[in-house]
């Protein structure tokens, strides 16, 4: 094996029978692209049944896929000495509480002040892994916990490890809306038709699963705990808007504000002054990649979601 290239292999589930293969890889690998899928299997990197097949084939259910995942080439990001707030840190993880408002990485019109851009100043090693040593990424105006890589093996394990669903994200939310108890949503996300900045539930999208449970009600809102199963763009945002629950704040997805009725001039200036999706990443559970012990951390929710409730509180004592 090269160095720095990751190996997966994997039996596609017989309850799949039918589905294209690049879409089925797509949803078991939820950290590589369906365009980097397609550009692998054109490449021969990924090998069913120890064939090349097209991205359509139709799967039976049961191939055997071996995939080799070549590192791409090391984005050029500057280092820049942010503010970074660190949970944990050793030789081979850095686990971060990101704040609102900070992008994980550079994009377009955007080459600077990310948390990217902190990581390399802070781990200068780290210019030498993919995208940073970073593996999975929150929203810009998504608070909390976020796990780096400091070295190839740790990135290898960790993106692994979110393949297989065996790192655990949970977050912490204030949708619109009065729910009445915790459920699930299943629905399928992609880019939205018309508006490429947005994501929706579309019957062609990739396979995408969020739990929630019931934290506080309140009588126009609730307080979510969520768990995802999967990691698509805004996906939270996106299944919460699907159910008729957006998110408090959400400039893309919320429509129209609820306010809470009754609030005096202060609590209404509170509550009108949050303009970010009410989402918070509180707690990180993964396996450590050096010896595989299991590893959790917890973020307190950030002081301006604590003045919603605030709020809420004071309006329902």
């Amino acid at each position: 094996m090269e160095a720095d290239t990751t190996e997966i292999a994997l039996v596609l589930p017989e309850e799949k029978a039918g589905e294209r293969l690049d879409s089925l890889l797509a949803e078991l690998l939820p950290e590589v692209s369906r365009s980097r899928i397609q550009e692998l299997l054109g490449a021969g990197e990924i090998l069913v049944n120890g064939e090349k097949l097209r991205p359509s084939q139709r799967v039976q259910g049961g191939e055997a896929v071996y995939l080799r995942l070549p590192p791409r080439e090391p984005e050029h990001w500057r280092a820049e000495k942010l503010p970074l707030q660190i949970v944990h840190e050793d030789e081979e993880i850095l686990v971060l509480d990101k704040i609102a408002g900070m992008l994980t990485h550079p994009g377009a019109g955007h080459p600077g002040g990310t948390l990217a851009n902190a990581v390399l100043a802070h781990c200068p090693g780290n210019s030498k892994l993919p995208r940073a040593g970073i593996v999975h990424r929150l929203d810009k105006d998504t608070s909390g916990l976020l796990v780096v890589a400091k070295t190839e093996h740790a990135r290898q394990d960790l993106t692994e490890q979110l393949a297989e669903r065996s790192m655990h994200r949970e977050y912490i939310a204030l949708v619109q809306g009065v729910m009445t108890g915790g459920g699930r949503v299943e629905a399928p996300i992609g880019r939205h038709s018309q508006d490429r900045l947005r994501m929706t539930v579309r019957s062609d999208g990739r396979f995408a699963r969020t739990d929630y449970r019931l934290l506080e009600r309140f009588p126009r809102h609730t307080l979510l705990r969520l768990r995802l199963a999967t990691g698509r763009t805004h996906q939270i945002r996106v299944h919460m808007r699907h159910i008729g629950h957006p998110l408090v704040g959400d400039p893309v997805y919320g429509g129209r504000s609820i306010v809470p009725p009754g609030l005096d001039a202060a609590a209404l200036v509170t509550w009108r002054a949050f303009r970010r999706q009410a989402l918070h990443a509180w707690r990180l559970e993964l396996e450590h990649p050096a010896d595989g012990e299991l590893c959790a951390w917890e973020s307190p929710l950030p002081a301006d979601m604590e003045g919603l409730l605030t709020v809420l509180r004071h309006r329902v004592s």
